[in-house]
């Protein structure tokens, strides 16, 4: 089941929602004809497929601009520049201000690995109304991802009751139920999508972002990548350092580790999340709702989520609330400081028996719409991760390190120790331990570091400034909470992003905003 460690970034979206393709292209055309002198086809975008989330078309922003949407032809291997072709789905909204001073298309990624840049750039496009000055906002589904050959595994009605399993087994039985699953699960992504399995590593997507910066026209390629985006654009630095632009790194993956100590490093992340969850609430002039000090907050979450281990209760009918889903509810309400309040409002009513809120949380992290089909993240976070990954950990490997992951955090240590099973029988290798960022002679990234991040902790960022390289990255420091920093709505951090991306300005290294 996906948790916090492998969905790097969560798209909230879909949360925003709750609480108010198929393989495209895939084994087709082979074409002789070089691929970057391709002509995209813009048009007004279509509804989300289920395999992107669902929904209705993008509404136009809110000074009229419609967003676009077309699809761009990349090879399937890129071994094979010549053989068979994928379709990968891009989203638009053109530059508002002076033709005269549009600088050319700003790329975004918004992590996961697995989420939909068709459907999260609109939903959040007049966050950077600012850069549309001088910019094209321009977004993807990476291979595998939504309509760009979107990895398949199991089906709606699978994915309910896999999402219904215990992922913190205590017992021998349990164990063998989680590992078969697993297994299961890994099995279907083979069978249904046999073909994209080898195809989806992070340095494909990095290829496919160069045949992109290509066929939009531009010289560089201008860059704002977010959580696992981090990774992939420094991944693209490593290949292509002469075709940098002028880049942003938020929420910064730690390039230097392992998955499991990616794991480990996000269970502290998410225990810091939680600690200052519990602390806001408490340190409030009104009574809070669910605890009367900060480790009273905590130990009734923990008494919680120990009773619901074995008995349910009622969550979105016809589904009940398990420890599984509350553990990933609670994480998913840790994303962002905006959500704390329903984080909350979810506690308040679960020990009143009442799981509707926490369930609706952890449906937003799997992917799980309103009407119960589920978009494709699950399944392109797993694929994508365990064709980067080459480790793989046994059982044996998970209780050997339980201790330490649950020193690391009493809540979410097993949730996250498990998780590393996820790979264990996935019909691909993984490329590597982690990836090579190094990017010699590229132009300045600005890397940007919450200190209160719980999915991508701040440690992380200072190690992607060294693993650059020297001379290439410059970084921020943001003392605040949630995943990220630019939507934070800080004014020193705009400030400091919109004046490199938008003037090329480059903010002083070290620089702290709070």
């Amino acid at each position: 089941m996906p948790n916090p460690s492998r969905l790097r970034a969560a798209a909230l979206t879909a949360t925003v929602v709750l609480l108010s393709a198929t393989l495209a292209g895939c084994g087709g055309d082979s074409k002789d004809e070089d691929p970057t002198a391709q002509k995209l086809s813009w048009k007004d975008c279509p509804a989300p497929s289920e395999a992107e989330g669902g929904g209705a078309a993008p509404s136009p922003l809110a000074n009229g601009t419609k967003w676009q949407c077309a699809t761009m032809k990349a090879p399937l291997d890129w071994s094979k520049p010549k053989g068979d072709t994928i379709g990968l789905a891009l989203v638009r909204a053109k530059a508002s201000g002076d033709k005269s001073k549009r600088i050319g298309s700003l790329v975004f990624n918004f992590g996961g690995p697995g989420g939909s840049g068709v459907t999260t750039l609109p939903a959040f496009g007049e966050d950077y109304a600012t850069l549309r000055t001088r910019y094209d906002l321009v977004s993807f589904d990476p291979r595998g991802v939504g309509r760009s050959a979107g990895v398949e595994c199991e089906s709606d009605s699978q994915l309910d009751q896999y999402f219904q399993q215990d992922a913190t087994p205590d017992t021998a039985a349990e164990r063998t139920e989680l590992l078969a699953n697993t297994k299961e699960f890994n099995a279907a992504c083979e069978k249904h999508s046999k073909k994209m399995l080898p195809q989806v590593r992070t340095t494909d997507a990095a290829r496919d972002m160069d045949l992109m910066r290509q066929v939009l026209g531009d010289d560089k390629l201008h860059y704002f990548g977010i959580s696992y985006g981090t990774e992939l654009g420094g991944v693209y630095a490593h290949l292509f350092p002469k075709h940098v632009g002028r880049a942003v790194f938020d929420a910064v993956v730690d390039p230097t580790q392992n998955s499991e100590q990616g794991s480990l490093g996000q269970a502290e992340g998410f225990q810091l999340a939680l600690d200052n969850f519990a602390d806001d609430c408490t340190s409030k002039t009104t009574d809070c709702p669910i605890g009367d000090t900060a480790q009273d907050v905590k130990d009734r979450i923990a008494k919680l989520l120990k009773s619901l281990d074995s008995k349910p209760i009622p969550g979105i009918f016809p589904r009940q609330l398990t420890q599984t889903a509350a553990t990933n509810g609670i994480a998913q309400a840790l994303y962002s400081k905006d959500f704390w309040e329903y984080l909350t409002e979810g506690l308040e009513q679960a020990y009143s028996g009442d799981g509707k809120v926490l369930m609706a949380l952890s449906d937003s992290m799997n992917g799980r719409s309103e009407n119960g089909e589920y978009s494709n993240i699950t399944a392109a976070n797993i694929a994508i991760n365990c064709a980067d990954d080459k480790p793989r950990y046994t059982a044996a490997d998970v209780e050997r390190k339980l201790p330490e992951f649950r020193a690391a955090s009493p809540l979410f240590g097993d949730f996250l120790a498990w998780g590393m099973v996820s790979c264990t029988d996935w019909a691909v290798p993984g490329a590597a331990d982690h990836p090579d960022v190094s990017a010699a002679g590229s132009a300045p990234i600005l890397v940007v570091g919450n200190t209160g991040d719980p999915a991508t902790p701040y440690e992380g960022a200072r190690k992607m400034v060294d693993a650059l390289g020297k001379g290439v990255a410059v970084e921020l420091t943001y003392k605040g909470q949630g995943h990220g920093a630019y939507d934070s709505k800080n004014k020193c951090v705009q400030s400091a992003v919109n004046g490199y991306l938008l003037n090329g300005k480059v903010p002083a290294a070290g620089t702290v905003c709070s």
